[in-house]
């Protein structure tokens, strides 16, 4: 088994090499924020295992490219925008590779939430592939809102050896009041 030390990062791309009109910008944000000299948010990313593989490449040539990542990976970071739901093509094979070949956990990140204390109100944002993991308690998975110390935690403390003990796990208001970001 290779060793598995990486952070995978999925999202929806929506078909558009502009950062801006996609979730790609919160990726971008994620790569700032690890480079940072005054920042802890520190984690090996995936996605540099391998080379950049671009849309114009072949189906089989990203697949593979994919597939390398994951199974080098110890958790996953799922950036749950407003469009992810709708993501028919890479994101599903992501989540579905990441959980049933590779059971490693998703920490689902959704940019649009303060905090996250009913993850189980949010399934209408859900990608089919997740929300069938989730249903059938084959994902296990942390819900947090897209935020720095949220992720933080998540990435230290979730990964192939411990995963999140529920599909639906999420932190307590009190921890998110305890990092500043409730009341």
């Amino acid at each position: 088994m290779a060793y598995r030390n990486g952070t995978y990062i999925a999202f929806h791309a929506g078909g558009t090499p502009d950062p801006t009109e996609s979730d790609m910008k919160y990726y971008r944000l994620l790569q700032a924020w690890r480079v940072r000299e005054d920042n802890q948010f520190e984690f090996v990313n995936s996605h540099e295992k391998t080379t950049g593989v671009r849309d114009s490449s072949k189906k089989e040539t990203l697949r593979a490219s994919l597939v390398y990542r994951l199974l080098r990976s110890k958790n996953m970071i799922l950036i749950i925008g407003d469009h992810t739901r709708y993501d028919t093509d890479w994101v599903p094979f992501e989540i579905e590779y990441a959980v049933d070949v590779c059971g490693i956990p998703i920490i689902a990140a959704y940019p649009a939430y303060e905090f996250i204390t009913a993850p189980a109100e949010l399934h209408w944002l859900w990608p089919s592939a997740l929300a069938t993991r989730i249903n059938n308690v084959t994902a296990r998975v942390i819900h947090i809102p897209f935020k720095q110390l949220p992720l933080i935690a998540a990435v230290s403390q979730f990964h192939v050896n411990n995963l999140p003990p529920t599909p639906v796990t999420y932190y307590t208001l009190e921890t998110y009041r305890a990092w500043g970001i409730a009341q």
